[in-house]
């Protein structure tokens, strides 16, 4: 057995737990590699050079909230390691609550007494200016594009300058909509109680395998968020404008640095889900009323 942990080091209750849980697991005789939530962000590759193969690890315990357990997912990957948060932070809509201490929580995970969920996450394909494949069309080709993992949302918004930006999506190769506004989400359920909520969209169950399409701000009377079918991919096209050239990226909170302007985004299902643990498990309805409702 070899756990991953990762702490919130802005987090001193976080800290202070996971030099707890280190003392726990060398008394168990547990192999562990401990991390701050900072050397897992997406510009950092502190990480990568720490980690010679990840596949080696059977456990996350992330210590903090739900943007530790995303940034941990993102190094995770499809690898169906499963992630045990337990929340240090404020809403903690994915991870575990910390009232019973962390010891008991981990010790409950060690023997198998957890609930398993297993959450649809994205395969993100981004086709920038001068790409093979950016220009789209149904014979456009998959390869030439730079591929990112999303556990929460995609989003396309408008850049530094402040400018509207026009884009158009399809699903299951029809074309659904142009868009203008601030942006276009594309979450999945996971996402759905995050940034997509906050822009109109609906709550959607988390055993749910489909994606959700919402508008940032869009200048229409008539835009509507959508939900896909489990299997759909969305692909947004992006016109050579100026105001599109300054488009921006951002998967699960976290600007992506683009080199060059995007013109073709392609958002599919990942091939393998990511798998969260609850301890003393709380329906994804519980949930909802007390976080949203309340």
């Amino acid at each position: 057995m070899r756990i991953l942990i990762v702490r919130n080091n802005y987090n001193p209750k976080a800290l202070e737990s996971a030099l707890l849980l280190e003392v726990y697991l060398a008394s168990q005789g547990v192999e562990f590699t401990a991390f701050d939530t900072d050397d897992l962000r997406a510009s950092s590759e502190f990480f990568q050079r720490r980690v010679e193969n990840i596949d080696d690890f059977d456990l996350a315990v992330v210590l903090g909230g739900d943007g530790t357990i995303l940034r941990t997912a993102a190094q995770i990957k499809y690898r169906r390691i499963p992630i045990l948060g337990v929340n240090f932070g404020h809403l903690g809509f994915m991870a575990n609550s910390n009232e019973d201490g962390i010891i008991p929580v981990v010790a409950a995970a060690l023997a198998g007494e957890l609930t398993t969920e297993y959450r649809t996450n994205l395969r993100i394909d981004v086709f920038c200016e001068g790409d093979e494949g950016a220009n789209g069309g149904p014979d456009a080709p998959m390869k030439g594009s730079q591929q990112f993992f999303g556990l929460n949302e995609l989003t396309l918004a408008r850049g530094a300058q402040g400018r509207v930006i026009d884009c158009a999506y399809t699903v299951a190769g029809e074309k659904v909509a142009d868009v203008k506004g601030d942006g276009l989400i594309v979450a999945t359920a996971t996402g759905s109680t995050a940034y997509a909520l906050s822009a109109g969209g609906p709550l959607v169950a988390p055993g749910y395998s489909g994606l959700v399409v919402v508008s940032i701000a869009p200048h229409s009377l008539h835009s509507r968020a959508l939900v896909t079918g489990p299997s759909d991919i969305v692909e947004i096209a992006m016109d050579p404008s100026s105001a599109n050239r300054e488009a921006t990226m951002f998967i699960d909170g976290e600007l992506i640095p683009i080199d060059r302007p995007i013109r073709r985004v392609i958002v599919q299902s990942g091939e393998e889900p990511t798998v969260l643990l609850r301890y003393k498990a709380e329906s994804f309805y519980g949930r909802t009323s007390r976080v949203f409702f309340s």
